[in-house]
């Protein structure tokens, strides 16, 4: 299989295989006009195996949404056919309207315009909760 190099754009690299279209679909990949080329099962010499997201535009990352859903990722900025800049995103401690609060009684349930966020309340445990009713994130 082969897969064009990209001239401008942005490399997802890394992804724990199977997760691609979870990152995919969270990043609202989907609403964009250029072209999305996602590998899944690529050989891996850390892991065995992973997922790649090649975005054939230069456009803004939800890093928080990486962070949070696979840390391990590391997004690669590729201007001229040349990478650019590289970084690996860390567990936020802040997620804003990423995940929403199983909670039925807390605020966020009955507002309908209340942001939702959580805070990073174990970074070890990858523990999130509410800052509304404390309820952990699932």
């Amino acid at each position: 299989m082969v897969i064009d190099s990209i001239n401008n754009g942005i490399v997802i690299d890394h992804i724990t295989s199977g997760k691609s279209m979870t990152l995919y679909k969270f990043l609202n990949l989907d609403k964009l006009t250029c072209s999305v080329a996602i590998i899944k099962n690529a050989p891996s010499s850390k892991n065995g195996k992973k997922d790649i997201i090649k975005i054939d535009e230069l456009i803004d990352i939800d890093v928080d949404v990486l962070g949070y859903l696979d840390p391990g990722v590391s997004v690669n900025t590729i201007k001229d056919g040349k990478i650019v800049s590289k970084f690996n995103p860390e567990l936020p401690e802040r997620l804003v309207d990423v995940i929403k609060c199983k909670n039925p009684r807390c605020i966020s349930q009955d507002e309908q315009e209340l942001t939702h966020i959580f805070k990073l309340t174990d970074r070890e445990k990858r523990i999130y909760r509410c800052i509304y009713c404390e309820s952990k994130a699932k």
